[in-house]
């Protein structure tokens, strides 16, 4: 008898098709409607593993680590600078989740950068912020803003060690005036020192020292003192009663 053979079913186009659109490994050049484009690898068609993305609207590039179609490790972000036309690093650091987070460092300006901890695209944890005018914070941030200790040092030389809160001088802290050779020890609230303590520091090394230095506060009779004060004490008793 002769022997038949079912036909084998043809599988439809549209599966080898979508077979060969899936994204895995190393692609080149994978355009998005929007103009935006990306270099680099796949996974399950998200961008996974060593990567380079260019986005058309801004013409930033980034340039690093991804995770599952976010930025994800260690990466760097870089925009065209209007000037020149070159383009300028901002951001070199760790991400997690498309956000900064972990060790980075952020470029505000030519002479204006931070170096320290992120969270959630914020500085928040040990970092150090130079400013363009000279000054330095060295210590902890919150929520993109200095909070708890830290130390400001001035262009001058001047600098104040201490407690923050949203970005201003709050609590204990310490102001070194170098430059006219005194200390002030005291509470601050918002930026404004409310009490303390001032005594000359470093006056014979200062640049701009005081005219006069701060005279010493002490008892001129400490003995007398002593001999009057059960007389205070049983004065301040009679009048209790």
């Amino acid at each position: 008898m002769p022997i038949s053979k079912c036909p084998q079913k043809s599988e439809p186009l549209w599966k080898d098709w979508d077979r060969k659109a899936q994204k895995n490994g190393l692609r080149h050049h994978v355009y998005a409607v929007n103009g935006d484009r990306y270099v680099g690898e796949w996974k399950d068609n998200m961008k996974h593993g060593k990567g380079t993305q260019t986005w058309k609207k801004k013409g930033a590039i980034y340039e690093g680590d991804w995770k599952f179609g976010k930025r994800d490790g260690y990466g760097t972000l870089s925009l065209p600078d209007q000037e020149t036309g070159k383009y300028r690093r901002v951001y070199s650091g760790w991400w997690k989740g498309g956000k900064k987070s972990g060790y980075g460092i952020q470029f505000f300006g030519p002479k204006e950068y931070y170096e320290g901890e992120w969270c959630c695209n914020q500085r928040s944890g040990w970092g150090r912020m130079y400013y363009s005018n000279g000054d330095i914070y060295e210590g902890q941030w919150l929520n993109d803003k200095p909070e708890g200790e830290g130390m400001l040092r001035l262009k001058n030389g001047n600098r104040y060690e201490g407690y923050w809160q949203r970005g201003l001088k709050n609590g204990s802290g310490r102001f070194f005036h170098l430059d006219h050779g005194q200390l002030f020890e005291g509470f601050w609230v918002d930026d404004i020192a409310k009490c303390g303590t001032i005594i000359d520091f470093g006056r014979d090394e200062a640049p701009e020292p005081t005219q006069f230095s701060i005279p010493e506060v002490k008892i001129l009779d400490p003995d007398g003192v002593l001999e009057a004060l059960p007389m205070f004490q049983k004065t301040r008793g009679e009048q209790g009663d």
